[in-house]
């Protein structure tokens, strides 16, 4: 099994789901893929926050969401982390490119630096910079675990120009019948694609990122 810690800078390399309701959230994930959690101890009055597990390894983590953020209608939704060398540099290009900080770089101590912000369309992502010398690692691409991550948007173009901006990303065009598909390069590896949000079935959606876990049996 692919257990990774040592993803480089641009590569996505967590992802986690914030719930309404994390029990109920983490029974449901936990039917579909087999997977278990494990709540980590936390600041007292914290919203809950842990791991899914894929038998003995981590594949991400999950969380309670505030009564705030629901009070404000954000619904439950998966978050996508991209690895940086500098949070702090990161989040100000970010703002310099017309993203909007949506959570400011704080640490968490022991581990590492987070920040969360808004693109120029409105789709959220987070970025990761690891401080641990050693860490438990993260499950990908074999069954039950994270294998792909998709920004669906309006303006491929536009996103394509902000985050090559931001991460050093580099893109190649993959047409799929009528759609032009974007595979996002990290480098030489593909790190993920860009879907254009193009017919009726979109309206009212905002742009988001999608996360995709490998299974032995899609239809199934």
């Amino acid at each position: 099994m692919p257990v990774r810690n040592d993803f480089a800078p641009g590569e996505f390399c967590w992802i986690d789901f914030m719930a309404h309701d994390l029990e109920a959230a983490a029974a449901f994930y936990g039917q579909v893929f087999g997977w278990t959690h494990m709540l980590m101890p936390g600041p007292p009055g914290a919203p809950p926050y842990g791991f899914l597990m894929n038998g003995e390894n981590r594949v991400g983590g999950i969380g309670q969401m505030s009564a705030e953020m629901k009070t404000q209608g954000v619904p439950p939704m998966w978050n996508s982390y991209v690895a940086t060398a500098d949070c702090e540099a990161t989040e100000a290009k970010a703002r310099e490119l017309g993203a909007t900080v949506t959570v400011p770089t704080l640490e968490v101590p022991g581990h590492g630096k987070l920040a969360f912000f808004l693109d120029p369309a409105g789709a959220s992502i987070a970025t990761w910079q690891n401080l641990a010398s050693e860490g438990h690692g993260v499950q990908t691409q074999d069954a039950g675990s994270l294998s792909w991550n998709e920004l669906m948007t309006r303006n491929s173009d536009q996103a394509a120009s902000f985050y090559g901006s931001l991460f050093g990303w580099e893109f190649a065009s993959m047409p799929m019948g009528d759609i032009e598909y974007t595979l996002i390069k990290n480098g030489e590896k593909d790190a993920g694609g860009i879907m254009p949000m193009a017919g009726p079935q979109f309206e009212g959606v905002p742009p988001h990122w999608l996360v995709y876990f490998a299974v032995e049996d899609c239809d199934a």
